[in-house]
């Protein structure tokens, strides 16, 4: 079974669970707090390693999240380190996050700007894009800073990219221009 697979079961699990008690928001705390702590390198390898007995890993476990975490994810962990599954955590605490952004319809959007933007700025990006159909009734944006871009800006959601950046301008130019045979070639 592809990793995907077995992610989107365990988190679709997990919503399931969280739903039914009444405890998605704080269910989603825990995964995003659990997804930050599976970044740091020494965590993800003792995830993954098969050397580590699970007696071990669940003693680290316990330490680690015992006090942090509510009963529901608690239990999902403990779950999860008990049939071997630990090595797929992070892909089912990214799919649980898309899940929930899904159910809650929440559109990710990143935005990348050659420069920092003010917050009027912001709320009207945001404002013509909850206005546009492409996205869902709420959006999430992120903002990145690329002096590369020049100017402009681009937008990614959904698998699309709205390319509307100075750099890319100049580049179409620069193609044309070189496609044209009316100019000399140097």
């Amino acid at each position: 079974m592809s990793v995907s697979r077995i992610a989107n079961r365990y988190a679709k699990s997990l919503m399931d669970l969280a739903i039914e008690r009444g405890e998605l928001d704080t269910v989603l705390a825990d995964v995003e707090d659990f997804k930050k702590v599976s970044q740091n390198r020494d965590f993800e390898l003792l995830l993954k390693s098969p050397i580590v007995n699970p007696g071990k890993k669940q003693a680290i476990f316990d330490e680690l999240f015992a006090e942090r975490y509510n009963k529901t994810t608690k239990g999902f962990l403990d779950i999860l380190l008990r049939k071997s599954r630990e090595y797929y955590l992070s892909d089912i605490a990214d799919s649980f996050v898309k899940q929930y952004k899904n159910l809650k319809r929440i559109s990710s959007i990143t935005l990348t700007t050659a420069g920092e933007l003010s917050e009027e700025r912001l709320k009207d990006i945001k404002t013509k894009l909850l206005a546009s159909s492409a996205t869902m009734d709420n959006v999430d944006i992120q903002v990145k800073i690329d002096p590369a871009i020049i100017g402009g800006f681009v937008i990614e959601f959904d698998d699309k990219l709205y390319d509307s950046s100075v750099a890319h301008q100049l580049a179409l130019l620069r193609k044309e221009f070189s496609d044209n045979e009316y100019v000399a070639k140097l």
